[in-house]
């Protein structure tokens, strides 16, 4: 009995390697097709997937998530990549000055949250926002990204997965007509989406 788990551990390691010891995050930040696209081009992030969480309802669908977020899954491997660098990351594609709602998208479901499973995630957000605030030269009180402790994550329907690839054409027109680029490029300036370091 005393092998049996270094045995799956091993088997586990062999079967998939990349995700053996990956770590996951779920973030809110408006639309998740959006969302999931700017953040699975970091390197060291595996996988992305669209989904809804932070609400109490069971099996939440694209049609009913009342008190959910829009969310997505990161699946990644901290040996390549740091979870502050992807909360750089994650500010620098939405607005985390409204709480409301993101770009064209409005209400409860599409507002900014971190969430975090732990005291040591909970103290990555907070010192990301602190930077956050900071680089935009904006009060710590603006900044209306929510912190939550990680709940469950729910799925959402696979046509959602990969959106920005599967519907190229679709997403762009929508991503443009929403103005997010436009809103994160006045935001932001030349660290709109980029993975610069923080200008403190």
């Amino acid at each position: 009995m005393k092998y049996f788990f270094p045995l799956i551990i091993a088997f586990s390691i062999l079967i998939n390697p990349l995700n053996t010891f990956a770590e996951e995050l779920i973030l809110a930040g408006g639309c998740f097709w959006c969302l999931e696209h700017d953040l699975e081009s970091l390197k060291g992030v595996d996988l992305v997937q669209s989904g809804y969480s932070g609400g109490d309802s069971q099996n939440p669908t694209y049609e009913n998530h009342e008190g959910h977020q829009e969310v997505v899954l990161v699946d990644y491997d901290p040996q390549l990549v740091s979870l502050p660098e992807i909360l750089r990351l994650y500010f620098r594609n939405i607005d985390p000055l409204d709480g409301k709602g993101q770009f064209c998208d409005r209400g409860d479901s599409y507002k900014p949250v971190i969430f975090f499973k732990d005291e040591t995630e909970e103290s990555d957000a907070k010192n990301a926002i602190v930077s956050s605030s900071s680089e935009l030269r904006v009060p710590l009180e603006k900044i209306s990204v929510e912190l939550k402790s990680k709940g469950q994550f729910w799925l959402a329907e696979e046509y959602h997965q990969d959106f920005a690839e599967k519907n190229e054409l679709k997403y762009k027109f929508y991503r443009f007509s929403c103005g997010r680029d436009q809103r994160l490029e006045k935001l932001w300036g030349e660290n709109a989406r980029s993975t610069n370091p923080w200008t403190e």
